[in-house]
């Protein structure tokens, strides 16, 4: 790995740290945050590689007891937690957003920095997290569903859009994505 590539996982693992001191909105036993953004910011804007390195450093510092997350959070214990399963399906949103962004890297546009964030951002994140909290706290998966992912949708909406109007931007201005290179073939 390049030292650039350092800077970039090292880059948007703090930038996740920083949206942490947003203060958290308490809506049930998972709290709405704005670090999901951080999440489809290093996804649209690393791509899957390094996406998934910048949130795996993250929780590194999450398990090494930083308080880094909402309300000065941080150990292992959060790893036990209801939201646990939402931390832990981090690093692959950012995979999974990083890995549509690279698909379309040729054709990118609004549309499908969108779909990434949307696929990577929400559905991953709830698909690992709302069966967790639902286990956690002993829920039945309706329950869980209803509390663990309906009230954040507004929020996540808002970040999705948010994260696509910067990735578009940073793509044209300063991508860091390298473009996909062409085989050369012998005439």
């Amino acid at each position: 790995m390049k030292t650039r590539d350092l800077a970039y996982v090292a880059l948007f693992a703090a930038l996740t740290a920083v949206l942490g001191l947003v203060p958290a909105i308490n809506v049930g036993p998972v709290p709405i945050t704005a670090q999901t953004l951080g999440v489809m910011l290093a996804g649209s804007v690393l791509g899957a590689r390094r996406g998934f390195l910048a949130l795996a450093l993250f929780l590194v510092l999450v398990a090494v007891g930083l308080p880094v997350l909402p309300g000065g959070g941080g150990g292992l214990a959060v790893f036990a937690g209801p939201t646990a399963g939402y931390l832990l399906a981090w690093p692959f949103a950012a995979a999974v957003t990083g890995a549509i962004t690279e698909w379309t890297w040729g054709r990118y546009n609004l549309a499908w920095a969108v779909l990434a964030n949307v696929v990577g951002g929400i559905l991953v994140v709830y698909a690992v997290g709302v069966p967790v909290l639902a286990l956690v706290l002993d829920l039945s998966p309706g329950v869980a569903l209803s509390t663990g992912a309906a009230p954040f949708l507004v929020g996540d909406a808002v970040k999705v859009v948010i994260a696509s109007v910067v990735a578009v931007q940073v793509r044209r201005a300063y991508p860091v994505i390298e473009r996909p290179r062409r085989a050369v073939t012998a005439p």
